[in-house]
């Protein structure tokens, strides 16, 4: 089988025509297509038509996949395309037309269930030494026997610099070259579905990066007057003349689930999309997606600090999505363990565990999108119980390790002994679990904030992290420590997890512990989860650190997690709540010969049944 994404904008190969080159470029005087024989040749410069609403158009009989080329606005600046799905050597250099119908696909992949969904989220020039598709694709196989059923790839989008997260991208349908050629990159999607993996994309729609942007030259309109962006200039969702813009985004959700196949996306921080029209740009996608892929599971995720539950739905709906990333959950988790209450985490203090145990029966905690400016915590209605499914929960991703100034992860933070304990609670309940790549071996290494930013922009960044983070910073141990420079390679180089720690002893219990709990989820939680209530789950706190947390399904039975999430061994009185038909699942440094009433220091137990307190 062969796919192609037909776009009103771009390069698109016609058998009459060769190729039709498209820009919506309404500011532009003049616009040229540049043409190049190969790489260094000399362009030669075509003509394009205007038509009234704002686009130039060219077509050209003798060009062709492989075909190299520039738009010339104004006679003078030459710029990529900005839907370009090739630009070999650079988001400032020549675009290549390629021709998606050369790749043949499998016919025999429909996808996975959301209820079988395992993330595990990765970004691809640090997940190699050599920091490609190709060489990524080769890991695929053993991560679907650990049980991990769904990949998440960081952005791939084209963006400056020789490393990057990829959430400041300027061609956002152009897969990064330093990683791989498109067809390398449908080679990975390929490879990943023939051994049972999903493959989610990380998309970025609500900024473009600050360098290598010209769209502002030749179509101010895509920038908002009205609203603004924590990253720059706003997107124009809701102006007078946005279609454009709209089906800008639109068709690039569509493209990398049509045209690459991709199993899902996950949707960037659209609390700082602002649109007030109706429907929304977030919920246009949604719509166009689930009409596009009839007899697919194809799966929509969003990041939301606004915690707008309503977007959520436990079926697949058009306008809403699938999932959510929980960073209740893991804030909630990270103060019990660390104590930390700075920042973002001054909305978790108080009693933790107890925020800790509402998260695992109501998924959300609270409506920040309901706070006044400035606000605290207690001045938001808490949020109303979710289909517990539709929160993806972790302990560590990008942002979490990422945003701290040495990127350590949370189990380089928190007391040892709880270091897999925390895994296993992210891996056992009924949400969505998410791994961040390393954790499956308990990586040690961290995973900074890099960019290889230049010039003005280098130094803005470099100041702000000093500002936010001071000169020096207070490592994990304690001790103070140079503030790493996230423009220097070193940090890239730092980010990459060691593989070589998954065969040490330590990594090998890691890998057996997380591949024992998901083949637990496999056989008893995934399969329930069409049966789960919602609005039903209880929890029962003992002590400081103790907690026992009962699922409900329809059926009657009950998932119950026991949790002594601290480093003293506890007395629990009133501990007879087993049937004679509960199953227990998994037990983590919990003995076999321990007294009923006594729960060990870091230790956890699951059990299914039919429950009598």
């Amino acid at each position: 089988m062969r796919h192609r994404h037909e776009m009103p904008f771009g390069a698109s190969l016609c058998d009459d025509c060769g190729v039709s080159f498209r820009l919506w470029g309404p500011a532009a005087k003049q616009a040229e297509l540049a043409l190049y024989a190969g790489i260094g040749g000399q362009a030669q410069y075509r003509p394009a038509e205007f038509d009234a609403q704002g686009w130039w158009e060219c077509r050209v009989p003798d060009a062709g996949a492989g075909t190299l080329y520039h738009w010339r606005i104004d006679g003078d600046l030459l710029v990529p395309d900005p839907a370009s799905r090739e630009n070999p050597l650079g988001v400032s250099e020549p675009s290549c037309v390629v021709d998606p119908l050369q790749f043949e696909w499998d016919g025999d992949w429909a996808g996975r269930p959301w209820s079988e969904v395992v993330l595990y989220e990765l970004h691809v020039g640090a997940f190699t030494p050599e920091g490609t598709f190709d060489a990524a694709g080769e890991r695929l196989e053993s991560l679907a026997q650990l049980g991990i059923t769904a990949i998440e790839l960081m952005p791939v989008g084209d963006f400056p610099g020789r490393f990057g997260w990829g959430y400041d991208g300027v061609l956002p349908y152009a897969p990064r070259g330093a990683y791989g050629t498109p067809n390398e990159l449908k080679h990975f999607v390929q490879r990943a579905h023939r051994v049972g993996l999903m493959v989610f994309l990380d998309v970025v729609y609500n900024h473009f990066g600050p360098a290598g942007n010209y769209i502002g030259r030749y179509a101010p309109q895509f920038f908002s007057q009205r609203h603004a962006s924590p990253w720059g200039a706003a997107l124009d969702f809701d102006g007078s003349d946005t279609r454009p813009v709209r089906d800008f985004f639109v068709h690039n959700a569509l493209y990398w689930l049509l045209e690459y196949r991709m199993d899902g996306l996950r949707l960037d921080a659209v609390h700082a999309i602002r649109d007030d029209s109706q429907p929304d740009i977030v919920e246009e996608i949604s719509a166009a997606v689930r009409a596009a892929t009839p007899g697919r599971h194809v799966h929509l995720v969003l990041e939301n600090e606004k915690n707008e539950y309503e977007r959520l739905a436990a079926r697949p709906q058009p306008g809403r999505y699938d999932g959510q990333w929980n960073d209740d959950f893991h804030h909630a988790l990270h103060v019990a363990l660390t104590g930390e209450t700075h920042g973002y985490y001054r909305d978790y203090v108080g009693e933790p565990m107890n925020l800790v145990a509402r998260t695992l029966t109501h998924g959300m905690l609270f409506e920040p999108s309901r706070r006044k400016p400035g606000g605290a915590r207690e001045e938001c209605r808490p949020a109303p119980p979710q289909p517990l499914g539709a929160l993806v929960n972790y302990v560590n991703n990008h942002d979490q390790a990422g945003n701290r100034a040495f990127g350590e992860r949370l189990g380089q933070l928190a007391a040892p002994g709880a270091k897999p304990l925390v895994l296993l609670l992210a891996l056992l309940t009924p949400a969505t679990p998410m791994l961040f790549f390393g954790d499956e071996f308990g990586a040690e290494t961290p995973f900074r904030y890099f960019a290889d930013w230049e010039g003005e922009l280098r130094d803005a960044v470099r100041a702000g992290r000093r500002r936010e983070f001071g000169l020096s910073a207070r490592a994990a141990d304690g001790g103070e420590l140079d503030l790493p420079d996230p423009c220097d390679v070193r940090t890239f180089e730092a980010s990459r997890p060691d593989f070589e720690q998954q065969y040490s002893s330590g990594g090998k219990r890691a890998l057996e512990l997380v591949r024992a709990a998901l083949a637990v989820r496999k056989t008893h939680i995934s399969p329930r989860q069409h049966m789960l209530l919602t609005g039903q789950h209880t929890a029962q706190r003992f002590g400081p650190s103790g907690l026992r947390v009962c699922w409900h399904y329809s059926d009657g039975r009950l998932l119950v997690l026991e949790l002594n999430l601290g480093p003293q061994a506890m007395t629990v009185i009133g501990n007879g709540v087993r049937s004679t038909d509960a199953q227990e699942l998994l037990r983590h440094a919990w003995p076999a010969d321990t007294a009923a009433d006594v729960w060990p220091a870091w230790a956890a137990r699951w059990t299914l049944g039919k429950h009598q307190t």
